[in-house]
């Protein structure tokens, strides 16, 4: 079994920052994707970035240029560093973790922008 635990949501004003982790620990083969979705309310889920272990980085349009994904593969751990937040960025961000061929979500955190 994985576990992924996350941290660093928050409340934070309008073009603040924040920097989400999702660490993953357990019986860990191999993790071939390591990614970040949000969820607002009355919204779907939808993917924010993602960071597959062949190097490729995916941002959503809303977030490219504000948003950036990384991950420490030694700690198998994914980071999201969000600068210039939005209000409308205010939702839970969920980390994915793609381990072996089986996926896991996080937990959430929440993230509020105050305007």
């Amino acid at each position: 079994q994985v576990q992924l635990v996350e941290s660093g949501g928050g409340l934070v004003q309008a073009g603040g920052s924040l920097r989400l982790s999702c660490a993953a620990s357990g019986n860990i083969f191999r993790i071939n994707y390591m990614g970040w979705y949000r969820q607002a309310p009355g919204k779907q889920r939808e993917l924010v970035a993602g960071n597959s272990s062949g190097g490729i980085i995916t941002y959503a349009d809303s977030v490219k240029g504000r948003f950036t994904i990384s991950r420490d593969n030694a700690k198998n751990t994914v980071y999201l560093q969000m600068n210039s937040l939005k209000p409308e960025d205010t939702a839970v961000y969920y980390c994915y973790v793609d381990e072996g061929g089986s996926g896991r979500w996080g937990q959430g955190t929440q993230v509020t922008v105050s305007s």
